[in-house]
């Protein structure tokens, strides 16, 4: 992302962003855009019969802000909703969420209690897990294996022991088992062999659990990689969560589907000075000017979530030109390097956006730094202030 400033050809019909707030920094995020890529994946899975989808908001809705997006995102048909911690399922419930809502994600002493009160469907990966939930019951019980990725979710050798133990509390009426899942390694990598084994051994604890007597609503394996490249994994429900961002996630080898990025992340230039060839940026003056030249400060660094390792090697996006961040990442502050031109303070700099107006976009960050786009969108925050907007209502 590097190199010099270029000036994008604007394609037809590309859409005009919201006009800047009064905000330092901001993060905007287009609802529309969260329900045009829960339609596109809705229709997308159920091309060859009805599965169910769910739309994963935990971690804040990845950045974009869990109660909006949930809300978009039943707006547009999303069947259930997915979060990691049972804080988050009892927020989305007291901001009036109501619809089937998944939690997988305890620790000993949670407040299964108030889940349960809440309608909330709760996620055991053991026996003494899911003995405490049947304390409390009668809860609505989602079983979770572990077929390879070696993270969450019961051991091939105790499957059978907790779907015994699981049939014997509903039989007493402390639970009702409502689902049985589990979660891919490399869905991103098609042919990774991980994903064939997994789906088999997926397959078989599905057997085993009809063997212990366990009748399930759902079950569900694929995650939004698997929800689009491979179908034989959707089985009843497919759980999606970046792709409904408008993010890939598995780039270079996902199709074009038509998702829509949801996140601009913007902030509005201090001040720009001239430096001299041979003049020093930032901490440990990482990157010297290589000639006469002109920076631009950016009131947003670390401390906001954007990444210390953006320094001399990420883009933003300034009067239709890339300028790549010079020298190192501050906790405040980040410097642009804008090629001689001296644009005035407030004017808006773009870190990254859906990228149609040229801009860079959450995935060239990722890129940058190496990582993915997930952890981009997820992190940033801090003294941002987010605001969410609705393209669809604005241009009718």
């Amino acid at each position: 992302m590097t190199g010099p400033a270029h000036r994008a050809e604007i394609p037809s019909g590309a859409g005009v962003r919201p006009s800047v707030s009064g905000s330092r920094a901001e993060i905007v995020v287009d609802l529309a855009a969260v329900r045009h890529n829960v339609r596109i994946l809705k229709d997308l899975v159920t091309v060859d019969g009805p599965v169910q989808l769910m739309v994963v908001v935990k971690a804040d809705g990845y950045g974009h802000g869990m109660v909006e997006v949930a809300g978009a995102a039943r707006d547009a048909g999303a069947d259930w909703l997915g979060v990691a911690t049972l804080d988050e399922a009892l927020a989305l419930r007291a901001s009036g969420d109501s619809g089937p809502l998944l939690c997988w994600l305890s620790a000993p002493g949670d407040d299964f209690a108030a889940a349960v009160a809440a309608g909330i469907e709760v996620t055991a990966y053991t026996v003494a897990e899911l003995d405490e939930i049947a304390a409390v019951g009668p809860a609505r019980v989602q079983l979770k294996v572990d077929t390879g990725l070696s993270r969450g979710g019961a051991p091939h050798a105790e499957w059978a022991t907790l779907f015994a133990a699981a049939a014997a509390h509903e039989a007493a009426g402390r639970i009702r088992v409502t689902g049985l899942w589990s979660h891919l390694a490399a869905s991103d990598e098609p042919a990774h062999p991980a994903n064939e084994q997994q789906e088999a051994a997926f397959r078989e604890a599905l057997a085993l659990a009809a063997e212990s007597g366990l009748d399930p609503d759902v079950t569900h394996l694929a995650n939004s990689a698997a929800a689009i490249l491979r179908p034989s994994s959707h089985f009843d429900l497919v759980r999606c969560g970046i792709a409904s961002y408008g993010l890939d996630p598995a780039p270079g080898v996902s199709p074009r589907l038509g998702l829509r990025p949801a996140m601009t992340v913007r902030a509005r230039l201090v001040m720009s000075k001239a430096i001299a060839a041979g003049d020093g940026v930032s901490y440990g003056h990482t990157w010297h000017a290589a000639e006469d030249t002109t920076v631009g400060l950016v009131p947003v660094g670390y401390g906001e979530g954007v990444p210390r390792a953006a320094g001399n090697t990420a883009s933003v996006w300034v009067d239709d030109s890339r300028r790549p961040i010079r020298g190192r990442v501050c906790m405040d502050q980040l410097v642009i390097d804008l090629y001689g031109e001296l644009p005035p303070p407030g004017t808006e700099v773009v870190l990254f956006g859906p990228g149609n107006l040229g801009e860079p976009t959450a995935q060239d960050w990722a890129e940058a730094v190496g990582t993915i786009s997930y952890e981009i969108v997820t992190r940033i925050g801090g003294r941002f202030v987010r605001r969410h907007v609705d393209s669809e209502e604005t241009t009718r």
